[in-house]
């Protein structure tokens, strides 16, 4: 590393600073600030310098360190890849220009400081591509396991009764996760009767009434009967316009409905305990 570079940069760390703030604000795309304080956004970029900085002193597995634990930080962020590396080619060019009007640069070192700041942040911008890219598809592999997790339980309720609520939009892959869950759960909890409750899915149409008839049959066929719950008015108008045939399942417009329903259908029900007064 040159010592010219790397004496300017040390000794005039927070001039660099202020102004690559200033100039990454105007550079950045909006959906950068508007999801950080503006008191975050400086404190990031505060620790985006010290570790441009500290490439320059630290050991190799110090540094290294230090890059993951911004790229997780920045992932967490959600800044794009591209905004962390223009800020490490605006850095590199604030730093030169503040070089070259202090006299730091000349004709005769020119080329030499052009070619040693290039040596410096080439590797650097590559070393941060790649651990940010890996961060990313850690991250996102971590959501996507937790939200299957999180999807579509199979929730016991009485012994041989099981409800399964549903929220949010149901697609094909989705459809697909339901359907496992579905039938591992029947299986695990000997579910003689499975309520799939749709009160939280915000619209039904073909193909989502598809994937639920679909799932009916699929329960049948493991011994079990499935009841669909949850229908709201406006659900049920638009089945009928669509002229879906839930001919097969049974319904019913509440939770409570359907489970009254399914103790039913177990010769089972609830008795009030309750003492006299």
């Amino acid at each position: 590393m040159n010592k010219a570079i790397e004496q300017y940069i040390q000794t005039n760390r927070e001039e660099i600073l202020t102004k690559w703030i200033e100039s990454m604000k105007e550079k950045s795309d909006e959906r950068v600030l508007k999801v950080v304080s503006d008191q975050v956004f400086v404190g990031t970029s505060r620790e985006f310098i010290d570790l441009i900085v500290s490439n320059l002193k630290d050991s190799d597995e110090k540094y290294s360190e230090k890059l993951v634990e911004f790229a997780e930080k920045v992932v967490r962020l959600a800044w794009p890849l591209t905004f962390v590396t223009d800020g490490l080619r605006e850095f590199a060019r604030i730093a030169f220009e503040g070089m070259n009007a202090s006299g730091h640069v000349n004709e005769e070192n020119r080329m030499e400081i052009i070619y040693d700041f290039d040596n410096w942040i080439s590797p650097m911008t590559n070393e941060i591509v790649n651990v940010y890219s890996s961060t990313w598809e850690r991250t996102v592999s971590l959501q996507k396991i937790a939200l299957q997790e999180l999807s579509a339980p199979l929730i016991p309720v009485f012994d041989g009764i099981s409800v399964m609520p549903l929220v949010g939009t149901i697609d094909t892959e989705r459809a697909k996760q339901i359907m496992e869950s579905l039938l591992n759960g029947v299986v695990r909890n000997r579910s003689e009767v499975v309520l799939i409750d749709i009160t939280g899915v915000p619209v039904v149409d073909t193909m989502v009434a598809h994937h639920i008839i679909q799932a009916a049959d699929a329960v049948r066929l493991v011994g079990a009967k499935c009841m669909l719950v949850g229908i709201r008015p406006e659900i049920a108008q638009t089945i009928v316009n669509l002229g879906i045939n839930l001919n097969q399942i049974t319904t019913k417009n509440t939770l409570k409905k359907g489970i009254e329903s399914a103790l039913e259908i177990m010769n089972k029900k609830i008795i009030s305990t309750g003492g006299e007064n």
